[in-house]
């Protein structure tokens, strides 16, 4: 029943926006014929109460003014035009659509008898050309109207320095939802990630900013709820404006967005920066075969990028079956419109892009200078804020590791596998192991950028935990129902004994000993170091490497076993590096001679105490060399904003199974050391150890030490 009139509104902004009197719908669509607004009751969702054709049409958007509507109505979307699949289009009114630039999305996918989310009829002998008449409202989730007001209390953003800064890759339903310390109705929301037990945690570990996997809102895939499971990573995204629904304890009527303003603002009071992993390169509407929930039936021929030969397939640089049509002005403006939302009204501090390369592809590539990378360089508000690109895609020329533009920062996956190389013994790994821990100057340093371009990781959510990584050298993923055929192919050897756990005291040694080793290189290297979370703690997923549909105790972080002495490991790394600048540095360190005493800023030694030569670096066999890094000179803040000056480090790698004697260089002006950290010591030392100079140092079989210039 119709309640209300529909004046002609005003085309931007698009969504929803609520005035305090009504609401403006404004909707992006080149091809349409026209387009209805339908309004739902909140309490019986599938019950249309009204249905207005928008009556204006400017500068390709369709909008429309309803006065008297307010916040928490719910409503949608049914787009009229032609289906002409084999051209590109799909219109079908039968359908009700998302709002893109919708705020807030309630409701549930029901795919249990629901054919009527895809526009053409499955089974049907005309495959995907036969347009399917059933009405989709009863089995899909409905925008919501939202008050955007919220008392921020002056919240203001941290600024962490990136030189400065850790990252925590968290889950925000994983982190926290067997916290046995979490209040019960919050464990797996914004506000159990918000909750003190957790912000202590995060506090007392050291790390700077939370990078939470996607928190768009996200379609849970049909072939997975068919086997019981659900896209528990959530890397379908359908609404860029939209909190994930699911995290919400307070409710879905637009409360989601409320919840997750509150856990920014305590993570901020907190000096926590909050990163958000985002999936602009593609949808969760799929391939051809996929449903039709939002931009497809709005206009699929300008959201997407179309075989140009033959637009009825899409053309899918992503491997999930559609890629974002970015050289589209209209869609690069729902990408940077969706961003700017997230900064100014969601107060949160940067982005991760998924697959980033496919954002930065033009009509022949990807290119540097695409018209993406130039919106967000001249943005005010985006320009300003922390940007990690995943610099790869599954297309042509997909990985372009190193060859995106200042300003943004590079996942480094070669970073990850010469780590995980060097600390298995691999051979001739010593150069690429001394370039990652330097910064990786090769990759970044010809295009005048710095070591904060590298974001450096050893584990990520996308394979193997640390303890993992250690434990099995073989996938385990049957839990997926794929035939264990999903994820990486393979781990490669650690030596550590057999698969999984063990009760053989030689071989946990050897596993901590290992993930202490690769924490140690991680939290020391030059570049932004990220952690996976949950790996200070020990966390196993069994061998799965692939746990993407994984909503359950497999995937949860399991509070009740943590490895303590590695969690008070992680916590003293992460104190040495910020307690000292030249671990971080802005800058590439240069090997410029110091006090003209025969050392350079950064010197590479063999365990002889003999500066590295070519024939030292090429010889394949040698698995042991150290560092000294120079701090004379370097300064920096401490987390409470006192200067710090430095002095000079001299780092010991020993990755090969058997001890090493390393003799220290000769000098008259570094002649006493402490021993600092030992990875080859589960706990460390009560007191410091100090070393002189021409004096030798023996270090066990995979470790690393850490030896400080003393007074």
């Amino acid at each position: 029943m119709r309640t209300h009139n529909i004046w002609p509104g005003q085309p931007y902004p698009l969504g929803a926006t609520w005035d305090g009197d009504g609401v403006n719908f404004a909707l992006f669509s080149v091809h349409a014929s026209g387009v209805d607004l339908c309004l739902y009751d909140s309490h019986e969702p599938a019950r249309e109460t009204a249905r207005y054709p928008l009556p204006e049409y400017s500068n390709q958007v369709w909008h429309g003014y309803v006065p008297g509507l307010r916040p928490g109505q719910l409503y949608g979307f049914r787009v009229h035009g032609p289906h002409r699949p084999l051209q590109g289009h799909w219109f079908n009114p039968n359908k009700v659509l998302l709002d893109p630039y919708a705020r807030a999305i309630a409701g549930t996918w029901h795919w249990k008898d629901s054919d009527a989310l895809f526009g053409y009829t499955v089974g049907g002998p005309e495959g995907d050309l036969a347009l399917d008449r059933k009405d989709s409202a009863p089995h899909q989730p409905k925008c919501v109207v939202v008050d955007p007001a919220f008392d921020w209390e002056g919240d203001r953003p941290p600024r962490t320095p990136l030189a400065e800064s850790v990252l925590y890759e968290v889950h925000v339903k994983g982190f926290t939802a067997r916290h046995p310390q979490v209040p019960a109705a919050l464990r797996g929301t914004y506000a159990g990630l918000a909750s003190a037990p957790v912000i202590d945690h995060l506090r007392a570990l050291g790390v700077t900013a939370v990078e939470l996997l996607p928190v768009h809102q996200a379609v849970p895939d049909r072939n997975l709820a068919e086997r019981g499971l659900t896209n528990y990573w959530g890397y379908q995204s359908i609404g860029f404006f939209a909190p994930e629904a699911r995290y919400a304890s307070a409710g879905v009527g637009g409360q989601q967005v409320t919840e997750f303003k509150h856990m920014v603002k305590a993570l901020h009071r907190a000096g926590l920066e909050v990163i958000l992993d985002v999936v602009y390169n593609h949808t969760g509407e799929g391939n051809h075969l996929g449903p039709l929930l939002s931009f497809k039936g709005i206009d699929n021929a300008s959201y997407y990028r179309l075989v140009m030969s033959d637009p009825r397939y899409y053309h899918d640089v992503t491997g999930t079956g559609n890629t974002l049509n970015v050289v589209e002005p209209n869609v690069l403006q729902l990408i940077t419109d969706s961003l700017r939302y997230w900064v100014q009204e969601m107060h949160v501090d940067g982005f991760r892009f998924d697959l980033a390369t496919a954002l930065g592809r033009e009509t022949n590539g990807f290119d540097p200078r695409a018209a993406f990378f130039d919106i967000i360089r001249q943005d005010p508000v985006l320009a300003s804020v922390k940007l990690f690109a995943e610099p790869w895609d599954v297309g042509e020329h997909g990985y372009q590791l190193g060859n995106f533009p200042a300003g943004w920062n590079e996942w480094n996956g070669r970073y990850r596998d010469v780590v995980r190389d060097y600390w298995r013994s691999a051979e001739g790994t010593l150069g690429a192991f001394a370039g990652a821990f330097t910064g990786s100057h090769g990759l970044f340093g010809s295009r005048g950028r710095q070591p904060t371009a590298s974001l450096n990781f050893v584990t990520a959510h996308d394979g193997f935990t640390l303890r993992d990584l250690v434990c099995y050298n073989e996938k385990h993923n049957d839990a997926n129902g794929e035939g264990n055929q999903d994820g990486e192919s393979h781990n490669r050897s650690w030596n550590c004994g057999a698969e999984g756990p063990t009760d053989d005291p030689v071989v946990t040694r050897l596993r901590s000993r290992q993930q202490r080793n690769l924490l140690a290189t991680l939290l020391l290297s030059q570049g932004v170091p990220m952690l996976l979370g949950g790996d200070e703690l020990g966390r196993t997923q069994k061998g799965n490497n692939n746990a993407y549909c994984q909503d359950n105790d497999l995937s949860w972080f399991d509070w009740e076993n943590v490895d303590t002495d590695l969690l008070t490991f992680a916590q003293r790394l992460i104190a040495l590096r910020r307690a000292h600048p030249v671990l971080r540095q802005r800058s590439f360190l240069r090997g410029r001679a110091v006090r003209g005493l025969g050392f350079r800023d950064i010197d590479w030694f063999t365990p002889e105490g003999e500066e590295m030569t070519q024939a030292h670096w090429t010889s394949g066999t040698t698995q042991a060399l150290a560092v000294f890094l120079d701090g004379h000179g370097i300064s920096g803040l401490d987390p409470k904003g006192q200067r710090l000056t430095d002095k000079g480090f001299y780092l010991l790698f020993n990755a090969s199974p058997a001890p090493v004697t390393f003799t220290l260089p000769a000098s008259d002006w570094l002649v006493r050391w402490e021993k600092v950290l030992d990875t080859s010591e589960a706990t460390p030392a009560t007191e410091l150890r100090v070393v002189h100079a021409e004096e030798e140092i023996t270090l066990a079989g995979h470790a690393l030490a850490v030896l400080r210039q003393a007074p």
